[in-house]
């Protein structure tokens, strides 16, 4: 059970690598959406694909799961609760809202189960 169990990190991680290579892909139709535009997305695309990596290969894994939490967090605030206000956009952006919310607290389960304690005790 606990070699099962053990595979949930590494099933958590496989999106973000695969969302951060979609941001280097569709970067320019993703710039509308974000706060600083296409240099932003690939930024955003660079730090999910180095979150993942982390958590791949165990180093440093506690302090990109809490980084990712925050990335999660700042999408939340800043990208899909103004999509609230806009009745035709409502349902998308809760879905999206909500999703990005249960991989906030994926990400803090992850962080509080990471081997690697040496930047955030």
């Amino acid at each position: 059970m606990k070699g099962i169990i053990g595979l949930g990190k590494y099933i958590f991680a496989i999106p973000f690598l695969v969302f951060g290579i979609f941001h280097f892909m569709n970067a320019d139709a993703m710039a509308g959406m974000a706060p600083g535009g296409v240099i932003m997305v690939y930024v955003s695309g660079l730090t999910m694909i180095l979150a993942a990596i982390s958590i791949f290969i165990g180093k440093l894994d506690k302090l990109a799961c809490v980084l990712l939490a925050v990335q999660l967090l700042l999408y939340i605030l800043f990208i899909h609760a103004p999509g609230l206000s806009n009745e035709e956009s409502m349902q998308m952006s809760m879905s999206a809202l909500l999703k990005d919310l249960a991989l906030l607290g994926a990400a803090l389960m992850c962080a509080s189960l990471a081997k690697d304690n040496s930047v955030i005790g």
